[in-house]
């Protein structure tokens, strides 16, 4: 195999040429116990950097077998090790001094997360070696290389940066890590055998720095939280960690129970704010985020309304029916919803792929799906009003469907009469005031009628139908382009994920877009539900991971940027996605309701 002076020696001959004779340096060379492996040279310094491997071996590397000796540490430990590459390839940039060449010359990027840990294809740990996956922007003058720069930056800089974060890493914090992470798996495994759906300990700091930032707010500014006595639960730890300097074994905090939860109270004290970190906590966090130990069901997903989003065939008959013009509410369909009928499709297509529990917030709701009240009957009745609001079937859910629902609601009170719990937020402070809103529900009854004609049924299933996924554009068999967090090019569509609000980075959303195309081309069929295809996608990603996302992914080399997805947004995706086309399912699900099995994935 061609070693590090080899690569030295092509670098020297083609400095000053045109671009495309980086071209040369696709190959694999060695340096004692690393090996880079140069797989895509960009087109040119402004296109999307080089995709590079650089692989150690654990023999020099060392790094600890208790780090990575299950499923979960492993993938803690990896994450771990992305942030220290990213960490360590900006100190190399920083003591470096600037950025020589035109465009993206010398930018050398890993796919490390932020405030939350997702299974990446950043870094590879085996018994044997660990990889990094990198992009590197190749120096360039205009289009003429730069040889001598990259000379530095492949031969020497590269090297360094695996030095400083792959090769025995700081025991110390990166057991830290990877136990805190643990944890916090184990507490998600434990809440269903405890009957809850969530769990927020005490002293957590949930406020975010900013609208536009997921990182804490300064320790400073934030009221710790503390859960009421009557709603704290103590759950034991897997592995003792250090938490608020203390090493524990077991923390307390507020147990969200299965069923209907309230959470109420005036403005600006924090209803939003425990919801948010509830959403969040579907994913594990890294330690110090503040929300760390705030840990939520794998299927909890977050619904709101979507003015104009697109409808392929849904059956919101739970919640609208008897439409003028004798319009099907079944297999519902429209190119622009309004915000009643784009919430209730947005909740079925949750049930249809599996959801466990569902988060819903008033300020991103339609008022007229979540309540209509006493005078709005008497003044316009049922006959001429097709919604069934949800304050009418939130108790069905979970006692037909064994749906949990967390709600935050500041100006209805008739959600008293249908709740398990309520939580007054009073001062960034929870209160239980479950007994209290039973007796003003009991003292001041509400004098809304009950207007649901027909009961929650069976979850409609739907078939994808082939070709109506396509991501091909004019010339090109696959055209597909992440342009932010929630905005996909997919063909000659676009997708708008705006209103999916449990996305957290937008290489998830990369990840999102390369299923959809894996799934049209290989799992869609004509008899295979959505359902179907989300639990052979989960299949594929549990046992061979994600490299084969990319369209143009080749055995052993740089597969691409892609952290693994959650179902529900994957779904959400597929259902905005306005070429979609299904025909519904003669069989429809039988379930009760979601499985923890299938919701965890």
């Amino acid at each position: 195999m061609p070693n590090i002076d080899d690569l030295r020696r092509i670098l020297k001959r083609i400095d000053g040429r045109s671009y495309n004779a980086y071209h040369e340096i696709r190959g694999e060379f060695e340096l004692d116990a690393f090996r880079l492996c140069v797989d895509h040279v960009q087109g040119d310094p402004f296109a999307s950097p080089s995709k590079l491997r650089l692989r150690v071996d654990q023999s020099f590397a060392q790094l600890p077998a208790e780090l990575f000796d299950n499923s979960v540490r492993r993938l803690a430990f990896e994450d771990h090790l992305a942030r220290r590459v990213r960490r360590a390839a900006r100190d190399c940039a920083r003591s470096g001094g600037e950025r020589k060449g035109s465009g993206k010359s010398g930018v050398v990027l890993v796919d490390a997360g932020g405030q939350e840990v997702l299974k990446r294809t950043a870094i590879v740990v085996t018994s044997e070696w660990v990889e990094v996956r990198l992009e590197v922007g190749l120096p360039a003058n205009g289009r003429k290389i730069l040889g001598r720069e990259a000379e530095k930056l492949l031969c020497e800089r590269l090297f360094a940066i695996a030095r400083a974060s792959l090769v025995q890493p700081p025991a110390d914090a990166a057991r830290h890590f990877v136990d805190c992470i643990e944890n916090q798996e184990a507490i998600r495994d434990q809440l269903s055998s405890l009957g809850l759906i969530a769990f927020v300990a005490d002293g957590s700091r949930l406020p975010r720095e900013s609208g536009a930032s997921d990182r804490p707010l300064a320790a400073q500014n934030v009221v710790a939280f503390e859960s009421p006595e009557s709603l704290r639960v103590e759950i034991d730890l897997l592995r003792p960690v250090e938490i608020g300097g203390a090493l524990r074994s077991s923390i307390e905090g507020l147990g969200v129970r299965e069923g209907v939860t309230l959470i109420v109270g005036g403005g600006y004290h924090g209803k939003s704010t425990l919801l948010d970190a509830i959403e969040r906590g579907v994913y594990p966090h890294i330690p110090g985020d503040g929300r760390e130990w705030v840990v939520s069901d794998r299927g909890l997903v977050k619904i709101r309304a979507e003015d104009g989003r697109r409808v392929e065939k849904v059956d919101i008959d739970a919640f609208i029916r008897n439409l003028p013009q004798g319009r099907s509410t079944t297999a519902f369909e429209s190119d622009d919803a309004s915000g009643s009928t784009s919430q209730a499709a947005s909740l079925v297509e949750a049930l249809e792929a599996g959801a466990s529990g569902l988060l819903l917030d008033e300020d991103t709701s339609a008022t007229n799906f979540m309540v209509r009240d006493a005078r709005m009957q008497a003044l316009i009745q049922k006959q001429h009003e097709p919604i069934t609001p949800f304050v009418e079937r939130v108790r069905e859910l979970h006692e037909s469907l064994s749906v949990s629902t967390v709600l935050v609601m500041g100006g209805c009170g008739d959600y008293f009469d249908t709740a398990d719990t309520v939580i007054a937020l009073r001062d960034y402070r929870p209160l239980d005031v479950t007994e209290e809103a039973r007796a003003i529900a009991a003292n001041a009854s509400s004098s809304r009628q009950m207007e649901a004609a027909n009961p929650v049924g069976e979850v409609a299933q739907r078939i994808p139908l082939q070709g109506s996924i396509d991501a091909s554009r004019g010339r090109k068999r696959v055209s597909i382009r992440t342009r932010s967090l929630d905005q996909i090019e997919f063909g000659r569509e676009e997708i708008d994920l705006r209103g999916v609000e449990q996305l957290v980075d937008r290489s998830q959303t990369r990840a999102i877009a390369a299923a959809i195309h894996f799934a049209a081309e290989r799992l869609i069929d004509c008899d295979r539900t959505l359902r179907d295809v989300l639990d052979r996608l989960d299949t594929l990603f549990d046992e061979r991971g994600l490299d084969e996302l990319d369209p143009f992914y080749r055995v052993g080399q740089h597969p691409g940027n892609y952290p693994r997805p959650r179902r529900f947004e994957l779904a959400a995706a597929i259902n905005r996605l306005r070429s979609l086309q299904v025909r519904q399912s003669e069989k429809r699900d039988s379930q009760r309701g979601p499985t923890r099995k299938t919701a965890r994935r």
